[in-house]
């Protein structure tokens, strides 16, 4: 049985009775208590269950303020550019939340075009949605008419990985701390020896919050920034579009000694760069040390590499949370979560895998 099946039937048995004891749940579901033990500790780390000793209750059943008792009838909405690359970890963790809570998840797709977005909230919204999780196909902190027609659904929404800027309307967020995913990055680099530190990013609504941390991290270690490269805006499940010259830029740097670590934004651009660096005769991570943004498919290249993990599962649930949260309680301030991305340590960084 996969684990996700395992969760889902973990969740589904607590619902029914409140508690479960692992030995209860090893045995109907065939599998060995280390193993239950093992989802209850992946669950309890999303905030979907609480660990007590011998099994697990819920965490309404164990006082979690605002979110007591299920919502059979709840229908959520979920709006996302994509489910291949990124997103399908943020739509796991809000299917498995809302099935703690007894609710049901719908999903729309914008496909990163315009409009696209605003169409498939009201969509969703028309067709019984109490509530609204939306990942604009821009950044609404740059965009007031985003905000405008997030604020004037007929439902509440909650941002997913973008945020509303200050001063703006009071929409409520939950996303991922990327520019201290950047920090970490180059603080892991730069604790490697590595000195001439550079970013090659793509345009996305991402690229802003990868360049703060990454200038607030050199600006603390009192490096001088290195060489920047910008790839064209694609959508990241999109086979990437043609980038020879930045390439040949990135591995000419890299040669005449400008450039010996980077930032690199997205997995398959990473990928991309270590396999042009080899062929031209240069070593990662001898030549170019390497960490890359997303871990979508860091792990799986010729040369591990080293990755920020954005808690993508963890963004889907706490985003679910806060929106049941509203939709029992109007009157609470808006809240506005930013959660904290893990560094992946692999082989393209040349510390030792951990």
């Amino acid at each position: 049985m996969l684990a996700d099946h395992r969760h889902n039937a973990i969740l589904e048995e607590l619902r029914r009775h409140g508690s479960i004891r692992v030995s209860d749940v090893a045995d109907r579901l065939g599998v060995s208590a280390v193993t239950v033990r093992r989802d209850i500790e992946q669950l309890a780390a999303q905030g979907l269950v609480t660990r007590v000793h011998g099994g697990a209750t819920l965490p309404e059943a164990a006082g979690s303020e605002g979110l007591a008792g299920p919502a059979p009838d709840l229908v959520l909405g979920l709006v996302v550019p994509s489910a291949g690359y990124y997103f399908p970890e943020i739509i796991q963790g809000a299917r498995t939340a809302a099935a703690a809570l007894g609710a049901r998840l719908t999903l729309g797709i914008s496909g990163y075009a315009a409009g696209q977005d605003r169409e498939q909230a009201e969509r969703l919204a028309a067709a019984g949605a109490a509530g609204l999780l939306v990942t604009s196909n821009e950044a609404p902190g740059d965009s007031p008419a985003t905000l405008e027609w997030l604020a004037a659904l007929r439902v509440p929404a909650v941002l997913v990985e973008r945020e509303s800027a200050r001063g703006c309307v009071p929409l409520e967020h939950v996303r991922s701390d990327h520019a201290q995913g950047a920090y970490q990055a180059v603080r892991h680099l730069a604790g490697l020896g590595r000195e001439r530190l550079g970013l090659v990013l793509r345009t996305t609504p991402t690229e802003p919050w990868l360049r703060a941390g990454h200038d607030a991290a050199l600006a603390d270690l009192g490096l001088a920034a290195g060489p920047a490269f910008t790839l064209p805006t694609q959508a990241p499940d999109v086979a990437a579009p043609t980038t020879e010259d930045q390439v040949e830029r990135i591995v000419a740097a890299v040669r005449r000694g400008e450039l010996d670590g980077a930032l690199v934004h997205t997995d398959q651009d990473a990928i991309l760069l270590v396999q042009r660096l080899r062929a031209a005769g240069l070593d990662v991570p001898g030549d170019l040390a390497i960490v890359a943004y997303d871990d979508e498919v860091a792990g799986l290249a010729d040369v591990p590499l080293t990755a920020v993990a954005p808690p993508k599962r963890a963004v889907g649930a706490a985003a679910v949370e806060t929106l049941v949260r509203r939709l029992r309680d109007p009157r609470r301030p808006p809240h506005r979560l930013s959660l904290v991305p893990e560094l992946r340590v692999r082989s393209s960084c040349g510390a030792a895998e951990r």
